[in-house]
């Protein structure tokens, strides 16, 4: 997944030719990757709405892992081959690419702490490199909606930390219900969030802001995030998926301006691939600035994440 280079940026292009396409198929699925046994996402294609399903469903700490990033690379492939080239023609038109989770209460604990601290241990800069730069190129693709003529949205029911927030942060539309909780903290183990944060993160929000929200690591409700404008679907709780079938109907006649504006949004305030892989690589140099009781914060936390999601599990 991290040789795969950037998506493509122009996806109104017409024609698109598989070479000029940056997003490099590599599964042959073909329309039939619904039947297809993951082992880390569940899928659903509301054919009614034109609405794509991707809900995270992980078996263990909900962070991101290499199989995960697999499995949603798998997903982001799919959506390019089939609908970027003439999605108007396409046999089961798609609209909307939604992102969620199915573990109760968390969209995603974001980067992988236990990795990071061996990693660190080892002061295995390539390593810290690698996984950063697999995230930030997943990221990237889903902040251009996978070369698609499509909407993306992420629907956060729950909590979404750091690179998970940072996952939302990239969809053209950020979903929450009023109990998740969004946050970035990094800081508290003398970090940054390194994979998209910044850059996602100052699309919405003043420089100012932007650099308060990370350097103070605080946790926000989404109804303060949808105040601040970073969040700009609140739904109840339970109706995340209800809000975004009613959005997407209301505004069914407006789609195509809609998605043209959130071109715009990304013309006039763009996030390029070499940004995103810059400040990922300043991340990982970072990273073995670390001290010892550093490191043993992230652990920690790993652990404490680990024991929520078993007790979240067995509750269910």
């Amino acid at each position: 997944m991290d040789s795969r280079s950037q998506a493509v940026n122009d996806y109104n292009a017409d024609p698109v030719g598989e070479d000029d396409s940056l997003i490099i198929p590599k599964h042959g699925f073909g329309r039939d990757i619904l039947s297809h046994n993951f082992n880390e996402i569940d899928l659903r294609f509301d054919k009614t709405d034109q609405i794509f399903w991707c809900y995270m469903n992980q078996k263990s700490r909900p962070s991101y892992t290499y199989e995960l990033g697999d499995e949603i690379q798998q997903v982001q492939d799919w959506v390019h081959t089939n609908y970027a080239i003439d999605g108007r023609h396409a046999v089961d038109p798609l609209r909307y690419f939604v992102c969620a989770s199915h573990t109760p209460g968390i969209y995603n604990l974001g980067g992988d702490l236990k990795h990071f601290a061996d990693c660190i241990r080892r002061s295995d800069l390539g390593a810290l490199k690698k996984y950063a730069r697999t995230c930030v190129h997943m990221q990237y693709a889903n902040s251009i909606g996978f070369g698609a003529p499509i909407i993306t949205m992420a629907l956060v029911q729950g909590d979404a930390l750091g690179g998970g927030f940072e996952h939302a942060l990239a969809f053209d539309i950020l979903v929450a219900e009023k109990s998740a909780r969004l946050g970035l903290p990094e800081i508290l183990f003398n970090l940054f969030p390194g994979m998209g944060a910044y850059s996602y993160l100052r699309q919405r929000l003043s420089r100012r802001e932007t650099e308060q929200f990370i350097l103070e690591g605080k946790l926000f409700s989404a109804e303060e995030l949808y105040d601040m404008g970073v969040v700009d679907i609140l739904a109840e709780d339970g109706k995340g998926e209800e809000a975004i079938v009613e959005y997407t109907r209301q505004n069914r006649k407006r789609f195509h301006a809609e998605r043209a504006v959130y071109k715009a949004r990304r013309l006039a305030n763009p996030v390029t691939i070499d940004e995103l892989l810059d400040i990922t690589d300043m991340w990982a140099e970072t990273a073995l600035y670390l001290e010892e009781a550093d490191v043993r914060k992230m652990e920690r936390l790993a652990m404490a994440q680990e024991r929520r999601i078993t007790r979240s599990l067995q509750t269910v």
